[in-house]
């Protein structure tokens, strides 16, 4: 991230706010604008963002993963999270990564959907990995998206 400081300021805030309308069901909370300046400032780390919503990864050697994905409520289904997602693999491959990963809660099937149609595929489970909003815990399911071989 380049910029001034009140610019990176501004833009870890923007962030922040899209992804607290994204993760705004009970027992959710989007991140704070800290946590968003204190990962952007971290090697590897980049966005891709929009007006409605946003791709956060980290590229280290050949290895990249999604951290977070978040498009505001109103402009979903149109096809801005599959943009995201295309543009920050783009930017990911740019970087070096041959993989992708990412975590996503089991029962997130519109999440677990999209990411299907962009080509990732299911690598592991995490029991108990999310808090679920009753209490519970809720698994994640591990997906890789591999650039240069495809998974059988």
């Amino acid at each position: 991230m380049s910029g001034t400081g009140a610019d990176e300021t501004a833009r870890a805030a923007r962030l922040a706010a899209i992804h607290g309308e994204a993760f705004a069901g009970p027992g959710e909370s989007g991140w704070s604008a800290a946590a968003f300046a204190d990962l952007l400032g971290q090697p590897g780390v980049f966005a891709i963002d929009s007006a409605d919503g946003f791709i956060l990864m980290r590229a280290v050697a050949d290895e990249a993963e999604i951290l977070t994905l978040a498009v505001r409520p109103s402009a979903r289904r149109g096809g801005q999270g599959a943009g995201l997602v295309g543009e920050g693999v783009l930017a990911a491959a740019a970087r070096g990564a041959a993989r992708v990963f990412l975590e996503v809660a089991d029962d997130n099937a519109a999440a677990r959907a999209l990411y299907q149609r962009a080509g990732f595929r299911e690598a592991g489970r995490r029991p108990g990995y999310y808090a679920a909003p009753d209490g519970g815990r809720r698994d994640a399911l591990l997906l890789v998206l591999n650039l240069t071989v495809p998974l059988p």
